[in-house]
C-alpha cells in the first residue's frame, strides 16, 4: 500500500467525517474522538430557513420590545401629567389682597390710614429705606418682626419685597359716590379713570400711578374680569393706591350712564377714534375709559362714550400698551386742567 493510501485511511478510521448534507448546508454532523478514545457527536442546524426563522423571530421580539417600552414610557408620562393636573387642581395659587411688598409700597402705606396688622422685616437688613419703615412703625404703634428671608420668598407674590412685607386688612373698595364726593371736596371737576377689564397687575398698577400723579379723583373698575388689589398691583403703583380712591361696580355701562346724568363727558381710548387728543376739549368733567389688553373697550362700552379719541402714532408699531396710552392721554388732560 503506498504512502497516500495510508494517509488517507478508510471512512472508519477518520477522526472526522462529513456527510453530503453538510455540503448542502441543511444539516452538520461531526464526530471527535476525545482523549479518552471515545466519539463525541455534534448537530448543528444550519439551513438557510432556520436561520431565517430565527432572524425574523428575533425581530419580532424586538419590535414587541421597542413597543413595549414606548407603552411604558408613554402611560409614565400620563400618569406624571394626570398627577401634575391634580396637584394643581388641589394647589391652586391663591392671589392674596392683604399683603403689600416692596420699601415704597409700605412706607406709602404707613402714612396713608391703611389698617396693617404687623410688618416683617428680613433678618440682617436693617440699612437704607428699612430705617424709615422702622421709624414710621414705631411713631404708629405698628409691630415689626424680624424673620429669615426664607420666609419672605415663601410668602411674596412679587418675587421682589426687598426684605420687607406689611400684612395688611384688605384693600377697601369705595363707591361712585365716594369718589364725586371727593371732587367736591377739592372744589374740583370729576376726573375719573374707568377701566374695561385690565386683567394684567403691572398695567393696573402702572395707571394707579399715573391716575394719582395727574390728579385724578377714582378709578372705577369691573368686578368681573379686571385685576384687583394684589399685592403685585400694590408694587407697581409704587403705593399710590394708598392715595387713590377705586370703586368696584357690577356693571361698567350703569355707571357711564350715571356719570353721564351728573354732567360728566366720558371719552374713549380707542385707536380708530374721531379725534386725536390733543385737539379735544378735556376741560370739564371728564372720565376717560381705558380698554383691555388685546381687546381694547368693549363693543357696547364703546356705543356709551361720547367721543372716541386717538393719540398719533408714526412708527410701524400701531399700538400701545394700555398703561402706556392711558397715561399720555391722562398727561393730556392734567394739562388741559392746570391751563
Amino acid at each position: 500500500m503506498s504512502d497516500n493510501k495510508k494517509y488517507q485511511g478508510s471512512k472508519d478510521n477518520r477522526r472526522f467525517s462529513s456527510s453530503k448534507e453538510d455540503k448542502s448546508g441543511t444539516t452538520v454532523r461531526r464526530s471527535r474522538t476525545n482523549e479518552h478514545g471515545t466519539k463525541e457527536n455534534r448537530e448543528f442546524s444550519g439551513s438557510r430557513e432556520d436561520k431565517g426563522r430565527v432572524s425574523t423571530r428575533k425581530t419580532r421580539e424586538g419590535q414587541e420590545n421597542m413597543q413595549e417600552n414606548k407603552k411604558f414610557t408613554r402611560e409614565r408620562a400620563e400618569v406624571s401629567h394626570r398627577s401634575t393636573n391634580v396637584s394643581e387642581e388641589i394647589e391652586p395659587k391663591i392671589i392674596r389682597e392683604d399683603l403689600i411688598e416692596g420699601r415704597n409700597a409700605v412706607i406709602e402705606a404707613l402714612k396713608s390710614d391703611r389698617t396693617i396688622e404687623y410688618i416683617l422685616i428680613a433678618k440682617g437688613d436693617m440699612v437704607g429705606s428699612i430705617s424709615v419703615v422702622l421709624g414710621l412703625a414705631k411713631e404708629k404703634g405698628i409691630v415689626t418682626k424680624e424673620v429669615d428671608r426664607r420666609k419672605l420668598d415663601q410668602m411674596s407674590q412679587t418675587s421682589s419685597h426687598q426684605g420687607v412685607i406689611a400684612v395688611i386688612t384688605p384693600y377697601k373698595y369705595f363707591e361712585l359716590n365716594d369718589i364725586f364726593k371727593y371732587a367736591e371736596e377739592k372744589g374740583e371737576k370729576p376726573f375719573i379713570i374707568i377701566l374695561d377689564e385690565i386683567e394684567d397687575p403691572h398695567n393696573f398698577g402702572s395707571i394707579i400711578r399715573t391716575a394719582e400723579v395727574c390728579g385724578a379723583h377714582g378709578i372705577i373698575i369691573p368686578k368681573r374680569k379686571n385685576v384687583g388689589a394684589t399685592p403685585i398691583v400694590y408694587k407697581t403703583s409704587a403705593g399710590a393706591i394708598e392715595h387713590m380712591k377705586i370703586a368696584k361696580v357690577t356693571n361698567i355701562n350703569a355707571a357711564i350712564e350715571e356719570m353721564k346724568e351728573r354732567g360728566m363727558w366720558v371719552y374713549g381710548a380707542d385707536m380708530d377714534g374721531e379725534n386725536y387728543i390733543f385737539n379735544t376739549d378735556l376741560t370739564g368733567a371728564v372720565a376717560l375709559v381705558i380698554g383691555s389688553e388685546g381687546r381694547g373697550i368693549s363693543k357696547l362700552t364703546k356705543e356709551k362714550c361720547d367721543v372716541l379719541v386717538k393719540i398719533p402714532m408714526v412708527g410701524k408699531i400701531t399700538s400701545l400698551n394700555a398703561s402706556v396710552a392711558g397715561g399720555i392721554m391722562m398727561y393730556e388732560i392734567m394739562k388741559q386742567k392746570i391751563r
